[in-house]
C-alpha cells in the first residue's frame, strides 16, 4: 500500500482525474474541490484516500507539510494548465492550492522525504 504523498503523485501524474493537477510548473497542486468530492472521494468500492470527506483530505495534506497558498502568482506557462485553470476559474468552483518544497514535479525523488508530522 502506498503512502499518502505517493497515491497524491501517482493520482496527479495518471492523467485520468480533471479535478487534480499540477500548477506552477510542478511546484504547486491544485484542487477543484467540488469536482473532487465528486470525482475522487465519490468513487464507490475504489476509494483512493481511504476518506469521502475533503475536509480529511485536507487534514491528510496538512499533516504531511503541504501549506495553502493563495492564487495571486502568474499564470501557467504552458498552454494545457493555462487552459485547465481557464476552465476551473471559469466554472466558479473552489480552486485550493497547495504547496510543500518536497513535493515538486521535477523532482520526484523528493516525495519520499515528505514524513507526516
Amino acid at each position: 500500500s502506498l503512502r499518502f504523498p505517493q497515491k497524491l503523485w501517482k493520482m496527479l501524474e495518471s492523467g485520468k482525474f480533471q479535478s487534480i493537477w499540477w500548477t506552477e510548473g510542478g511546484k504547486c497542486v491544485a484542487i477543484n474541490k467540488d469536482l473532487f468530492e465528486v470525482e475522487v472521494l465519490g468513487r464507490e468500492g475504489q476509494q483512493v484516500f481511504h476518506t469521502q470527506k475533503i475536509k480529511s483530505f485536507i487534514r491528510q495534506l496538512n499533516a504531511y507539510g503541504f501549506t495553502k497558498v493563495q492564487r495571486n502568482f502568474q499564470r501557467s506557462a504552458s498552454l494545457p494548465e493555462f487552459l485547465a485553470e481557464e476552465a476551473a476559474a471559469s466554472a466558479h468552483s473552489q480552486i485550493l492550492y497547495y504547496y510543500n518544497p518536497s513535493f515538486n514535479r521535477a523532482h520526484p525523488w523528493l516525495s519520499e522525504t515528505c514524513k507526516r508530522r
